[in-house]
């Protein structure tokens, strides 16, 4: 799902909001949480997830072209973490009968 389809999937469901509110809505929620991250806070949705920063440490990477050794430099990342609601609820949408995995359909043949 794309921004563009939340905002028009909200905006279907709610039909007292214009496309244009639902828009702007979306627009300062998403700002609101990844200006939250961008000075260091947890933020927690309970029922769905929570986000947080993490630190990559530096390490010694290669360039695939030269094969020359890179410093790669410390990062902070975001780190999503789901909830149990929706752990529960992505696992119980599983297909009854799952492809093997790809490991056993390589040896079988």
């Amino acid at each position: 799902m794309t921004r563009s389809d939340l905002v028009a999937t909200l905006a279907e469901r709610f039909g007292q909001l214009t496309q244009r509110d639902t828009e702007l809505a979306v627009k300062m929620i998403l700002d609101a949480m990844s200006d939250a991250l961008a000075r260091g806070h947890r933020i927690e949705i309970r029922g769905f997830g929570s986000f947080s920063i993490s630190r990559r440490p530096p390490r010694v990477g290669r360039n695939p072209r030269s094969g020359e050794q890179v410093v790669i430099p410390e990062k902070l990342v975001p780190h999503f973490k789901p909830g149990k609601a929706l752990r529960e609820a992505v696992d119980a949408r599983l297909p009854v009968d799952p492809a093997p995995p790809l490991a056993s359909a390589v040896d079988a043949a």
